[in-house]
């Protein structure tokens, strides 16, 4: 099916507290552990940057999984990021986790700066995919590890229909109805690569990793 773009924001108080109150642990632990396996060994131990990190569930199990690095999580969404700052706060994690507000494509400072770069989930919400991407390499040291995940477009709207009946079923039906867009403005694999193709991130390896996501994920050459 074609692509069905969806806001990028979630400015909404009651859509963003059911988004923050979802349980997600499964997706989200599944990219701290996907991490971990596409990156043996590697000492995450400098700085990370997670692009529209919205309540920060992510970050913090992030964090939690490497206690030598320290995380900026960007949000373009004021709603979001307050949710986000108390998760950190309740996580005792304000020493090593700074939250700011970020509305991509503004420029991040300061360039070429970050050794990690990490986004769940924000590739779908944006009107230009580019803007992602171009913000990848403004942040990215030479070297840098990229991991990005996010939703990934179904065949059609039955297959959309039943993702959110097998994964949101006891959810409220603002949460399930989101879902359901998401999957529907997620890109597929192919428009990925080309989109990476196009930003000169060719090097960035795409595949698809469970039946509703994929991940993008390798590192900055030059």
């Amino acid at each position: 099916m074609q692509r069905i773009p969806e806001p990028e924001l979630m400015c909404d108080e009651a859509q963003a507290a059911a988004y923050a109150n979802a349980d997600f642990s499964q997706a989200h632990d599944q990219f701290v552990s996907l991490f971990g396996e596409i990156f043996p060994g590697l000492l995450v131990s400098d700085q990370v940057i997670d692009l529209g990190c919205g309540p920060a569930d992510v970050t913090v199990r992030f964090a939690r999984a490497w206690p030598e690095c320290r995380v900026l999580g960007l949000e373009g969404a004021e709603v979001m990021l307050a949710l986000g700052r108390t998760n950190v706060a309740s996580a005792s994690l304000d020493t090593r986790i700074h939250l700011d507000y970020c509305h991509l494509p503004q420029s991040i400072w300061p360039y070429g700066h970050f050794d990690v770069v990490i986004s769940n989930s924000l590739l779908h919400h944006l009107a230009d995919p580019n803007t992602l991407w171009r913000t990848v390499r403004q942040c990215a040291r030479v070297g840098a590890t990229v991991f990005v995940m996010d939703l990934l477009r179904p065949a059609g709207l039955l297959q959309a229909r039943q993702l959110v009946d097998d994964y949101a079923h006891d959810e409220p039906e603002v949460l399930r109805r989101d879902f359901f867009n998401s999957l529907c403005a997620a890109y597929t694999a192919g428009e990925v690569e080309q989109q990476l193709d196009q930003s000169g991130l060719a090097g960035l390896g795409v595949r698809q990793v469970s039946d509703r996501h994929l991940l993008v994920s390798g590192r900055i050459i030059g």
